[in-house]
């Protein structure tokens, strides 16, 4: 069975894990994921790109910011237990707009575009890459990519309504080798074990 590398937006997962939890986030195993998608596709999964960003802090952190930094290295060092799991982290910016705050990922999508770069160089016996996105942003790397051979397989959700966290031009859908829209069963499937939630 051939290997693949399997490059993850944390952000995007997120935003899906919660959107199919009707408001809650699932509490889904990454790399039971991981594995259960590549496996579809008939493939090996051999490293785990995780790409996501630390809790914005402000100058003085609230007790709010505290906990939720704490629950956030907690949760990062288990997952940097697994071999198979690279951590890739940017920042959180927060904006203030109509007088509430906006919270964004910085440099998550750069980290992965670098990546997704040196993919060819770093891992020359890789044919095959599973995108788990949604963003545009990735066009030009994914159309790089393919003319040099690789496949790039896209798991992603979409919908049609405008100004929805899953509303999307079909440009990178139309650019990848072939794409696959991300299930509710996808993260049952993939639920943490009870011994693995302590």
């Amino acid at each position: 069975m051939s290997k693949t590398l399997i490059l993850i937006d944390a952000g995007f997962l997120s935003k899906l894990s919660k959107h199919f939890g009707g408001g809650y986030y699932l509490k889904y195993d990454i790399i039971k994921l991981s594995e259960n998608l590549a496996r579809k596709e008939n493939l090996e999964c051999s490293v785990i790109y995780y790409y996501t960003s630390p809790p914005f802090q402000s100058e003085f952190s609230s007790k709010e910011e505290m906990e939720r930094k704490e629950k956030y290295d907690k949760f990062i060092k288990k997952l940097s237990f697994n071999k198979k799991i690279a951590v890739r982290e940017g920042r959180c910016q927060r904006l203030k707009i109509d007088g509430k705050f906006i919270y964004k990922q910085k440099a998550v999508d750069t980290l992965m575009i670098m990546d997704l770069m040196r993919i060819p160089l770093e891992h020359k016996e890789i044919k095959k890459i599973i995108l788990i996105a949604s963003d545009s942003d990735f066009v030009p790397i994914v159309e790089y990519l393919q003319k040099i051979g690789l496949e790039i397989i896209l798991y992603t959700h979409y919908t049609k309504k405008r100004s929805t966290n899953f509303s999307r031009s079909n440009a990178l859908l139309q650019t990848v080798t072939r794409y696959s829209e991300l299930s509710k069963q996808d993260f049952l499937n993939s639920l943490l074990n009870e011994e693995n939630k302590k």
